[in-house]
């Protein structure tokens, strides 16, 4: 969508010479170059909620509106011998920014996308960079990343180049940011501080200069989200405006937000030479392309993570699992923890039978012959005849298939030990590597997938696995992290190999799908320290933690949707023999508005045990048909880690059915929990978890829900249908 005239209404600035609109009902974005040719993008919003005409109190949706001077480059990027035009921690005011001219931009649309892409060029060093800029069609939702093309004579060595750049935000002081620890075993936990925390107040107008500081977090090593979620937002503190933003890297990544020109600026990052030993040279002729930013725009968070939610869902790879959501039972957790046995397997398959499980996933350990212990030795993953003495693994995978469930096993595939046969098999430069010496972690050594070597071996691998031996499912565990990275032939810094590699990991998990396209695949790194929209896009299913104590999953899996869609959004439910009434149905809840990963020993249970077990997982498969177009709100906000209530929505699409986590950790027995959507509504509630509640109560009262639970730990799962 192109134009000469401002369809919005708003003044071009005087120095405009040529400006254009790009965008479709659900998102528009205004361009603007100056006399100099620089081109700025001076709007972006939501035409489906505009800023307040004259007289107006709506505050509306836009996301940014200029100021005379407070919109950014496209790109900003650094290389050695181009730095910054000013010194201080924030990627704002590079030299390579000032430079760039506007020399064209195409637009197309296809598939329900709309995309444009603009061309800038630096005449010092012939440098032309791609801004490619995408949205799917009816969401207010904009996906960034630059392709940079070396048209000089001279090699270029980039330090750092942003994949996507917004000014002009409403001032540091009104506006609340929003992050997300995400640490081994405690994932997901948002927490909300001022901007104005970081980014004090100078009084611009003595100093006559922004402030240097800045708000930066940043992701580092082969664990992309160890330490926080590649995510973040900003809300109005008096408004209702959010920006909600993800980096899409497999690898190192940064964001930053500072004070400019009075307004607030967003940069969102893959890796850099400063944080992660990041540089590529651009010989002449070469490109490169940065990891995709994402922003959604929306009415408030619920209504941003709605929109990024329906985005995850429109770039992933499809496949059968996205609308199945079969249930999958596996073996480890407070169950077998890595020491599985035939004979310990045979009565855990069939009673994961008659509970419902579709899938059974037989975790780590099935390749452990030794006495050394498994976890050096890894490498070749081959069964254990220790470990399955009458027809070997075969007789077990057969048995799961023979009570109705497709079998699956976990698998490690990046990391060789270095007792393994395979680390002096595989030529050294299929492992990561530093100054000649092959890099060791915790007793292992990692592949680059970039080597056809290593890709080699692991193709045997799971063609092996799916193909002969008839796997339906792999778990993909990794557990270690590598930080910076690799340098192997070519790569001028770790952190480069590093991202290089992850790369290089996702286009192998396409190809082992496009071969078996019927295998699910679960991602997973010691939980979720893998959490990243990239690999999110491949797999199936994401971990969402390891966490063993059913009292502290809730915080977790309330806040999982914030990272993942829920039928992707693996969630452990571990009921025991020894636990009461009251822990089994609160363990299981948990999982019911995600993707149940039963485990647990359900062979030893009483049959009135296994029966509470069986009508959750009933529950579950009559209303996981919605959970695949659902979207997630939260009604008592984004949860604490202590908090002794918590909640978590599903909204079908519609508006007329929900559905409402709600669990009881402590403090006072009964609560109100706001659902604004069905305000002045007649709602008709329905407790559908437990099945035949024995304490417990969910009243509709007109604007919000009262639920009473007299007992801790307590969990409903309640279904909400607007219309009695």
């Amino acid at each position: 969508m192109t134009g000469t005239s401002d369809s919005a209404g708003t003044t071009p600035r005087t120095t405009t010479e040529q400006h254009f609109v790009w965008g479709h009902r659900a998102l528009e974005a205004e361009f603007a170059t100056g006399a100099d040719g620089v081109l700025w993008l001076v709007r972006l919003i939501r035409p489906d909620s505009r800023p307040p005409t004259s007289g107006s109190t709506s505050t509306g949706a836009s996301a940014c509106e200029p100021g005379p001077d407070a919109p950014l480059h496209l790109v900003e990027l650094t290389a050695l011998g181009n730095g910054s035009g000013w010194s201080g921690p924030r990627f704002t005011g590079t030299a390579f920014g000032a430079r760039l001219r506007h020399r064209g931009h195409t637009i197309r649309e296809a598939d329900g996308w709309t995309y444009l892409t603009v061309e800038l060029h630096d005449a010092v060093s012939a440098l032309t960079a791609f801004v490619e800029l995408s949205s799917p069609v009816g969401l207010p939702v904009l996906r960034s990343r630059v392709r940079l093309r070396n048209d000089g004579k001279e090699p270029l060595v980039v330090q750092s180049v942003s994949s996507l750049l917004l000014g002009a935000l409403p001032s540091p002081g009104g506006l609340d940011v929003h992050r997300a620890r995400n640490d081994w075993l405690a994932e997901c936990r948002w927490h909300t501080e001022p901007l104005r925390d970081t980014v004090s107040d100078i009084h611009v107008d003595v100093h006559q200069h922004d402030s240097r500081a800045s708000l930066t977090l940043t992701g580092r090593g082969s664990w992309p989200t160890d330490g926080h979620l590649a995510m973040g937002a900003l809300t109005e503190r008096d408004g209702d405006r959010a920006w909600l933003w993800q980096i899409e890297s497999p690898a190192g990544w940064r964001w930053d937000l500072g004070e400019r020109d009075k307004g607030t600026y967003l940069a969102l990052n893959g890796p850099m030479d400063a944080e992660h030993q990041w540089r590529v040279r651009l010989a002449p002729g070469a490109e490169f392309t940065t990891v995709s930013g994402v922003l959604a725009l929306g009415s408030g968070l619920d209504d941003a993570f709605a929109a990024l939610t329906s985005y995850r869902r429109a770039v992933r790879r499809p496949h059968p699992d996205h609308t199945a959501l079969p249930v999958v039972f596996n073996d480890y957790m407070n169950t077998l923890m890595g020491d599985p046995t035939t004979e310990k397997l045979l009565p855990l398959i069939d009673a994961a039978a008659r509970a419902g499980s579709e899938y059974f996933c037989i975790d780590s350990g099935w390749y452990d012959d030794s006495t050394e212990g498994w976890w050096d030795g890894v490498g070749e993953w081959l069964p254990s005849p220790r470990r399955f003495p009458d027809g070997g693994i075969q007789a077990v995978l057969h048995r799961i298939r023979e009570r109705g469930m497709v079998p699956g096993l976990w698998l490690e595939p990046e990391v060789v030990g270095v007792r393994s046969p395979v680390a002096s098999e595989l030529p050294a430069e299929a492992f990561f590597q530093r100054d000649g010496v092959r890099i060791a972690e915790q007793g292992r050594h990692q592949l680059d997938l970039r080597h056809p070597a290593a890709r080699a071996h692991l193709d045997r691998t799971v063609d092996r696995i799916v193909g002969d031996w008839g796997v339906g499912y792999l778990k993909l565990d990794y557990n270690i992290v590598v930080d910076p990275g690799t340098c192997a032939a070519g790569d001028i810094a770790p952190g480069a190999g590093l991202l290089g590699h992850a790369q290089a990991y996702l286009d192998w998990l396409s190809g082992v799908l496009d071969r078996h396209p019927g295998l699910v695949i679960e991602n997973c790194a010691s939980g979720g320290m893998r959490m990243d929209g990239a690999t999110l896009a491949v797999t199936q299913l994401q971990s969402t933690s390891d966490q063993q104590d059913p009292l502290l999953c809730p915080p977790i899996a309330a806040a999982a949707p914030t990272a993942v869609p829920p039928e992707q959004g693996a969630v452990w439910s571990y009921p025991q023999p020894g636990f009461d009434d009251d822990l089994i149905t609160f363990t299981l809840g948990g999982a019911l508005l995600g993707r149940i990963h039963l485990s647990g020993h359900l062979d030893r249970m009483s049959e009135h045990q296994l029966a509470l077990v069986g009508d959750a997982v009933a529950v579950y498969k009559t209303l996981r048909g919605d959970l695949t177009e659902a979207v997630p709100f939260w009604p008592l906000g984004l949860p604490g880690w202590t908090d002794e209530w918590v909640a978590l929505g599903m909204r079908v699409p519609g508006d007329r059915t929900s559905y409402l986590s709600v669990w009881r950790r402590g403090g006072e027995s009964e609560l109100r929990l706001p659902v604004g959507r069905l305000a002045g509504q007649e709602v008709r509630t329905e407790i559908l978890h437990p099945s035949v509640p024995t304490a417990g109560s969910a009243v509709w009262d007109g604007g919000g829900l009262r639920v009473s639970l007299p007992r801790t730990p307590a969990v409903l799962l309640i279904r909400l249908t607007a219309g009695g």
